[in-house]
């Protein structure tokens, strides 16, 4: 992709600082995810190269571990609870209720790339079920109704 040439001063900083620090792929991988929001492609064999790894290393690394993102990310990011508590007191319906009202595809990205919902299985607020997160804000006691306002909200540019 053309834009990912765009990170390399940002890749290359990173691995200068931290390359010869043991262990220090998770933390690149991290760090570069921090600045770009995701892990583009050219960083792979930039990354392996200055740890003398395989591209296929760097690339088992990335995903193995679902929290790395290998695409931009949505502009809104939904990261809805799953786990016991959220499930008993509706969640399960709430996704639902997502997936329908923005067109949700099954990895849970809007066509516009405006939102990705995302599946949890904890947010730590088990006793104000069913807990969502919209941009790293944490909402609970979700209804139908409270879940519309704050996407409309969102998608309306407003805090949400």
């Amino acid at each position: 992709m053309p834009d990912e040439a765009l990170h390399l001063p940002l890749i290359n900083r990173i691995l200068a600082l931290e390359k010869d620090t043991p262990g220090s792929l998770l933390p690149i991988l991290h760090a570069i995810q921090q600045g770009a929001g995701y892990i583009p492609s050219i960083a792979v064999p930039e990354i392996a190269q200055a740890l003398n790894l395989s591209k296929a290393e760097v690339q088992g690394v990335i995903s193995f571990y679902h929290d790395f993102r290998t695409t931009p990310p949505a502009q809104h990011i939904l990261r809805l609870c799953q786990a016991e508590s959220c499930q008993s007191m509706g969640s399960g319906l709430l996704a639902a209720q997502l997936k329908e009202r923005l067109s949700l595809n099954e990895s849970g990205d809007s066509a516009d790339a405006r939102v990705s919902l995302q599946t949890v299985y904890c947010l730590g607020a088990c006793a104000c079920s069913p807990a969502m997160e919209i941009d790293g804000r944490l909402h609970a006691r979700l209804t139908p109704e409270r879940l519309d306002d704050l996407v409309n909200r969102c998608l309306e540019g407003q805090a949400c």
